[in-house]
């Protein structure tokens, strides 16, 4: 009896030492490849960040809190900041916390078009098309990693299939990603998620093997043959008609909707008292606004939205502290016609192009010149931005 004691002990005591290896095996799908976004498949809300909670979280001299959800629209009606609200906690916000959470909450408003995913045993590698590869180890612990000019801590492990990268942009505010695999058909899978107090916005990105959709998008088909009596040639106006344009093969590179952009009109929103109040004014605004444009080497069309347009919209309050906070936005819109799911012919539509914004609060001798430091940083970026697409 006390032999067969003995020999159960020694089987349980090695089958405990085997069973943490067993809990602990992962097993990842293979994400390797490069994968191209599809926007057709892909969520794009309208809305999309962490929420503007910054009066609690800016103090008088506090610095921007970049990466809130979006503002009012020009016909949008988007109000004042302010109402209501208690006295703000003084807990200030560095400067790389601003650009960090800027930058992240940029990436997933404007998602990469390109990523490449390399795996081995124990990292992940992903090279998007317009930042620097990053590379994860997944093994949950935290890690460093550079974003753009900053760091961000990162905490990677697989679910199952699934690699879970946990972004910590700032205090309380994390960007949860999920990547995963379908097979069937073939889609890279990517889930987005803004955590913090309350609940946050989620989103949904397909990406699809990159040779698979650059030969969808090259593929023409072939010349009709001439007929003996063709008629008449057609006019301009036909040739760029929308049904001429719904033949014709989607292009879907990176930032192709900014290609050829030569000329620009610039809206400036009107702004509120309070903004007066903390030195902001719309056409000191408006005329520098324009000038970058016009040292970027855009023909710039002055209170038009005609055409392409670059919209700035700024709401400002003060509070009772005398502390001035301004929700800025720097958006570049277009029109299109298309033909919806549910509408017999085509429609004039409002196209976002591009699009930056942030929230600042301070003093009200200073806050002018970083709200428009900003503002002027964002039109600068997106001029960047149409200058490499046309290359």
């Amino acid at each position: 009896m006390t032999r067969s004691i003995t020999l159960a002990l020694c089987f349980l005591l090695v089958f405990a030492s085997l069973r943490p290896a067993q809990l602990s095996a992962q097993t990842p799908s293979d994400l390797a490849g490069t994968w191209a976004l599809n926007r057709q498949l892909s969520q794009f809300p309208s809305e999309l960040g962490f929420s503007a909670d910054f009066l609690g979280a800016l103090g008088p001299g506090a610095g921007p809190v970049s990466g809130g959800r979006s503002g009012g629209r020009r016909g949008g009606g988007g109000g004042g900041i302010g109402g209501g609200l208690g006295a703000p906690k003084i807990v200030r916000e560095t400067e790389e916390d601003s650009q960090r959470v800027s930058l992240l909450t940029d990436e997933v408003r404007n998602p990469f078009e390109r990523v490449t995913i390399a795996e081995t045993p124990t990292a992940v590698t992903i090279t998007p098309d317009r930042a620097a590869a990053r590379t994860f180890h997944p093994n949950g612990k935290d890690e460093d990693i550079p974003v753009g000019r900053v760091k961000a801590t990162v905490n990677a492990h697989w679910d199952g299939s699934r690699l879970i990268v946990v972004y910590k942009a700032d205090t309380g505010r994390e960007l949860h990603y999920a990547y995963s695999l379908n097979t069937n058909p073939m889609q890279l899978i990517v889930d987005v998620e803004f955590v913090e107090r309350g609940g946050g916005d989620k989103v949904r990105r397909i990406y699809e093997p990159a040779a698979a959709l650059d030969t969808r998008a090259t593929a023409t088909p072939a010349p009709p043959v001439a007929a003996a009596n063709p008629g008449p040639a057609p006019t301009s106006s036909s040739a760029s008609s929308p049904a001429a344009a719904a033949a014709a093969p989607i292009d879907q590179r990176p930032d192709a909707a900014l290609k050829g952009l030569t000329k620009l009109g610039v809206v400036v929103e009107d702004l509120s008292g309070d903004a007066a109040a903390c030195s902001l004014t719309r056409d000191s605004l408006e005329t520098m606004v324009s000038k970058h444009l016009a040292d970027a080497g855009f023909r710039v069309v002055r209170n038009s939205d005609d055409d392409t347009y670059m919209y700035v919209n700024i709401n400002t309050t003060k509070v009772s502290t005398g502390l001035c906070v301004s929700r800025y936005d720097v958006t570049l819109y277009s029109h299109a016609a298309a033909a919806l799911s549910h509408t017999a012919s085509p429609v004039l539509l409002q196209v976002e192009l591009l699009h930056k914004g942030g929230i600042a609060g301070g003093a009200p001798a200073a806050h002018a010149d970083g709200v428009v430091k900003s503002v002027l940083e964002y039109v600068d970026q997106c001029s960047a931005r149409i200058r490499n697409a046309a290359k």
